[in-house]
């Protein structure tokens, strides 16, 4: 590691290691902080949360920002002219994450929803049933108003891991972040080691795949930095695909469903899994078609069930957190599209005849879950023919998933991304993703909020997006490294006179 960090290829490391502790510095006054903290006050250091301390812990949180975007691009850039090497991107993550492991929670306050939830199993409630609020702890003070009342929309995996948080930590709020976001690094150690090897498996280029889905400021920014528990969900789904791909088909199975038990978002990947089993059958145990899917679809189903049957009788639940799915509805921004189109008719429509923005947004909403549910088995149907099909097909559906589902918020996207990181590696769609990942990080505010009814903000963002997006869609790495002609002393053909 002192040899790559004195080598020339470490310094987007450097320089993104240097945003990354801006970030933290500054994260303690502007970022998703606590609404009383006795630690920061004993340390005489509260002045950096409000007036001129605000201003300056926001400078440098954004400035971080800014030099993080900036060393991704610049490695974006050796990703398109092909010099980057994997364990340039693995020791750039080690140096990007480093920092980021002692700040407070950054663009989210969902930890503190995390550490809450996880006190009511540890206290004896049942998070599926009640809300936080039926347990008054010092962890209760810090969670959104919107959450104190909602149960649980997550899986009894991810909920024992907040109980065992809660049960070391107690009720401190600081050490429990801490561990909780360590508990995420399993999550990123396994999309490290699954992404390049998934790229690899479909021809594709493993650097860029680790660039994509791994270094991309929505992973290291809003999941590490903001302590969320997709970290774990995309890992373990992506290395089930994985070890589908290898031939591993049941270990795959059994670790999508374990995804699944953190989020059930993971679970539009085991069904595309299932044509792989199948096909795994036919070629290399003569199978017939019929029949190899009709196992494949037993076997898969068999380690789902039992794998959460044994994870929820750990966890001493049921399947109530099922049904808490739907409090994402609290949620209105403009990242999917029933919402923004309500915002659009809203806005519009307003101004010729009166409209009523709830009702609007609930019935573009039932369209939405209906394209939902018509694309699902559209698109299953038809990626079902080669591995290359199947990552296809889920990339699409969560990409349809997340754009029509109720609400989304920033790192939903980062569900497709991991996907789509063995697909989309052209020129073209790595300054798409560079675009687009750049504008979603910087319309987000790092106390947790997002400013997408601030015209300006909006703009700024937009502005942002378009020179990432430029800064690579123009970019010819091959160009530098073409060897510059000689000029050749030609004679000169004499002038007719």
């Amino acid at each position: 590691m002192t040899a790559f960090a004195q080598s020339p290829s470490a310094r987007p490391a450097l320089l993104g290691a240097l945003g990354a502790a801006m970030i933290t510095a500054g994260g303690v006054g502007a970022g998703s902080t606590r609404l009383h903290d006795p630690l920061l006050e004993s340390m005489h250091m509260s002045w950096l949360r409000f007036g001129h301390g605000l201003v300056l812990s926001s400078v440098l949180l954004w400035g971080g920002v800014a030099l993080m975007l900036i060393a991704w691009l610049w490695l974006g850039r050796r990703v398109i002219d092909r010099t980057a090497t994997e364990y340039t991107m693995v020791a750039t993550t080690g140096f990007w994450l480093l920092p980021l492991l002692l700040s407070v929670p950054v663009f989210s306050r969902d930890t503190y929803s995390y550490l809450a939830q996880g006190a009511l199993l540890r206290d004896g409630f049942d998070p599926y049933v009640v809300g936080p609020v039926e347990n008054p702890n010092p962890l209760l003070d810090d969670v959104s108003p919107i959450w104190t009342t909602t149960t649980a929309p997550y899986g009894p995996a991810f909920i024992l891991v907040a109980k065992f948080v809660t049960m070391i930590v107690g009720d401190n709020v600081v050490a429990g972040t801490m561990v909780l976001r360590l508990c995420m690094l399993p999550g990123l150690a396994l999309l490290i080691w699954a992404a390049p090897r998934v790229a690899r498996h479909v021809g594709a280029n493993g650097a860029a795949a680790l660039w994509i889905c791994v270094l991309n400021p929505l992973v290291i920014i809003h999941l590490m930095g903001g302590v969320h528990n997709e970290m774990l969900m995309v890992g373990l789904m992506m290395a089930g695909i994985a070890l589908t791909f290898s031939g591993r088909y049941a270990g795959g199975a059994a670790l999508i469903a374990v995804a699944v038990a953190v989020k059930a978002t993971a679970g539009l990947a085991l069904p595309f899994m299932v044509w792989v089993w199948a096909r795994g059958l036919r070629e290399r145990r003569g199978y017939p078609p019929g029949r190899a899917f009709a196992a494949a679809t037993a076997a898969s189903s068999l380690i789902f069930v039992a794998v959460f049957a044994v994870l929820s009788l750990a966890a001493g639940v049921g399947l109530g957190w099922l049904t808490a799915l739907a409090g994402s509805v609290k949620i209105i921004n403009w990242l999917t599209v029933p919402t923004a189109a309500a915002n659009l008719i809203n806005a519009i429509g307003g101004l010729v005849v009166p409209v009523n923005f709830y009702a609007v947004l609930e019935v573009n909403r039932i369209i939405g879950i209906a394209i939902i549910a018509v694309s699902a088995p559209l698109l299953w149907w038809r990626y079902r023919h080669t591995d290359r099909d199947a990552l296809m097909g889920i990339a699409l559906l969560m990409v349809v998933v997340v754009l029509f589902v109720p609400a989304a918020l920033p790192w939903y996207y980062t569900w497709p991304l991991a996907v789509a990181a063995a697909l989309a590696q052209s020129t073209r769609s790595i300054a798409l993703i560079a675009g687009f990942s750049t504008w979603i990080t910087v319309i987000w505010r790092p106390d947790g909020a997002h400013s997408m009814y601030s015209w300006g903000h909006v703009l700024f963002a937009l502005a942002c997006a378009v020179v990432a997006w430029y800064s690579l869609v123009r970019y010819d790495g091959r160009a530098l490294n073409r060897p510059r002609r000689r000029a050749v002393n030609r004679p000169r053909r004499p002038s007719r006179q």
